[in-house]
């Protein structure tokens, strides 16, 4: 168990090395968090863009980012069959537990799902329910991507999430699709929606940053230094 909790601490990015990172303070620290008890959904956004895109939780990031270019509809054996071969792609196959990874496909569709045939409360416990990212079809086989019907992440979400790209890549200038790769397919959002949600910081967020299409170049350029931690709090001074 307490493996267990260490490793969601360690994917949601709330811990690293079993410390506290700025995140978790940020939000959960108990005098100045800004949403300890989890009662905003910009901050469920926060928590799914660091589970797919930290790397602890792998699995989230092949289906995310990867199955989710392949297919829109999905069965438990074909994410399995997918996991399994990017595994070999990665020289890892030795890694592979089939398993393993049934169990954990099986746990990344409980934190998204609705439950079909709730018995309790309990049934409505599980975390990121409540962005609706994934959905079971009618025949109870099959899952898709939410990618119509999803709640929209909020603008500063994603915002934060090209920071933190930029940090990570340790470039000024992002293309279109690493951002679409690393930020658009995390939240579920078709290329229009990506693009729209671009232009819209651009013109928020003109002293930082620009976003530019010339000659089928798609770009974001950086023109001044914005810290994750000002993005929040823009957003949270204003909504809680």
């Amino acid at each position: 168990m307490v493996s267990a909790i260490r490793f969601w601490l360690k994917s949601f990015g709330i811990s690293k090395n079993d410390e506290v990172t700025p995140l978790g303070n940020y939000l959960f620290n108990d005098k100045r968090g800004k949403d300890k008890y989890l009662e905003d959904l910009a901050s469920l956004w926060l928590l799914h863009y660091h589970l797919v895109s930290s790397g602890d939780a792998v699995l989230y990031w092949m289906l995310f980012c990867g199955l989710q270019r392949e297919r829109a509809q999905f069965t438990r054996e074909q994410a399995l069959s997918y996991v399994r071969l990017k595994m070999a792609e990665l020289g890892k196959q030795t890694l592979f537990n089939e398993n393993t990874v049934k169990k954990d496909i099986a746990v990344f569709l409980q934190n998204y799902l609705l439950p079909k045939k709730p018995q309790t409360n309990e049934d409505f416990s599980s975390l990121l329910i409540d962005l609706d990212l994934i959905r079971q079809n009618e025949d109870g086989k099959e899952y898709h991507f939410n990618v119509e019907g999803k709640r929209k992440v909020t603008s500063d979400v994603f915002m934060y999430a090209l920071v933190d790209l930029k940090d990570r890549i340790q470039d000024n200038t992002i293309p279109y699709e690493t951002i679409q790769e690393c930020i658009g397919l995390v939240f579920c959002m078709q290329d229009f929606e990506t693009i729209t949600m671009l232009k819209e910081l651009s013109e928020r967020y003109a002293k930082y940053m620009a976003y530019s299409d010339v000659a089928g170049i798609r770009q974001v350029q950086f023109i001044k230094d914005l810290s994750k931690e000002q993005i929040l709090d823009d957003y949270y001074e204003n909504h809680i």
